[in-house]
């Protein structure tokens, strides 16, 4: 008996530039931010774009700058960068049935999960391909490191001012959100997160987004999302 080929459905028709823009928004000025600063302290142009190629951690660069200007020791800047990054344990976790099979492309994307390439990733819709995926992660980070190299080159050149752009990211979170918002079949963890923070700001201020994390992490523990029962005829 003839088997019968299995056909593998094809993969949704979505424009990975089109949701890679936004990201752009916010990734092309911070990483202007961010040579510029890294330059400013001292450090040489190449250093910085290779810290963006090989590091890309977004805020915890932004930490290295007064870190490396001090001259503390890379044992204390890399602790330093593993607690600022270590929500990305729990953004891992709630992607791995979404991340492909292939090694080379779920290392990549455990690499370059940024708070905004895990937004966009969540919002793909079911059989998106390993290409479409790996390219999301790929043009955000080349944006990034787009933005690195202009600002180095500033920074190298001429002594101004970039104050402002630093707005950048929270307009580009409050894009993310709004669209995980919208793409979500309910409002409860939108809620979840609002309250845990208002939680966590009254208890600890200068801990309330580590707490806030926690929290939610706790609400998505215990939470049951209702299953709907099927109806045998």
């Amino acid at each position: 008996m003839p088997s019968i080929p299995s056909h593998t459905p094809p993969s949704p028709h979505i424009s990975v530039l089109s949701l890679s823009v936004p990201v752009a928004m916010g990734y092309v000025p911070l990483g202007m931010v961010f040579g510029f600063l890294f330059v400013q302290a001292g450090a040489p142009w190449w250093l910085a774009l290779l810290a963006s190629v090989v590091v890309f951690a977004g805020a915890a660069q932004f930490m290295m700058v007064p870190m490396l200007a001090a001259g503390l020791p890379v044992a204390a800047i890399a602790l330093a960068t593993l607690v600022v990054n270590l929500r990305h344990v729990f953004y891992g976790l709630s992607l791995l049935d979404k991340l492909p099979a292939k090694p080379w492309a779920r290392w990549y994307l455990v690499f370059a999960l940024t708070d905004e390439t895990y937004s966009v990733l969540t919002t793909l819709p079911a059989g998106t391909s390993t290409r479409q995926m790996v390219t999301v992660a790929l043009l955000n980070q080349g944006w990034w490191v787009l933005g690195t190299l202009l600002g180095a080159a500033i920074g190298a050149q001429a002594q101004i001012a970039l104050a402002g752009l630093d707005f950048a990211l929270a307009a580009l979170f409050a894009v993310l959100a709004v669209e995980q918002w919208r793409s979500a079949d309910a409002a409860a963890p939108l809620w979840v997160a609002v309250v845990s923070y208002g939680v966590a700001w009254a208890l600890w201020p200068q801990q309330a987004l580590l707490i806030a994390i926690g929290l939610s992490v706790l609400a998505g523990l215990v939470w049951h999302k209702p299953v709907a029962q099927e109806v045998t005829p």
